[in-house]
């Protein structure tokens, strides 16, 4: 039995133990990447209010083997592809998103984009965690919308409006 390495899981604190011949999926992972692969894993939150164009950047900027995840993915039929909101819902789409984003990591995805509007930092936390467990690199972009068009979901001007106001950027 072995101290596990503080710098591979810090949740589980300096004392935890494990057997030697095993390791956790984050250590799985780090080892995997360390295997002749020389580019860095990147998480990119693609940030902005609703209409900006993150979606479309996302869909341009990702490969296919890259994975793009939203809360919208949550209210969108999979089926039909139409978007159903429900405000009631909105923090389980949340938790949608981030456990996409997990599961993503945990499958070694190269870059993971994950567009939502993220107008407040502590929306993008749970991310920053995430990645700093698997060892990713985390880049933010902020969508401005320059090409005038509305949101495709139909959220309010007044809605927006009060979303812009509450906006916060790290410069």
């Amino acid at each position: 039995i072995r101290q596990r390495d503080q710098s591979f899981s810090e949740q589980s604190g300096p004392a935890a133990l494990e057997c030697e011949d095993r390791h956790t999926i984050e250590e799985q992972c780090i080892m995997e990447r360390a295997k002749g692969n020389d580019k860095p894993l990147a998480l990119i939150l693609l940030r902005g209010l609703p209409g900006a164009g993150k979606s479309t950047l996302a869909s341009l900027l990702a490969a296919r083997e890259d994975a793009v995840l939203s809360i919208d993915d949550y209210f969108t039929d999979p089926r039909t592809g139409k978007y159903l909101f429900d405000h009631t819902k909105n923090h389980l789409a949340y938790k949608h998103c981030e456990e996409g984003v997990h599961k993503a990591m945990e499958e070694g995805k190269q870059r993971i984009f994950c567009h939502n509007v993220f107008s407040l930092d502590w929306e993008m936390e749970p991310y920053f965690t995430l990645a700093k467990k698997f060892g990713y690199q985390v880049h933010v972009v902020t969508v401005e919308n320059y090409h005038g068009k509305k949101n495709v979901h139909e959220i309010p001007d007044e809605q927006v409006g009060k979303m812009r106001e509450k906006y916060k950027m790290k410069l």
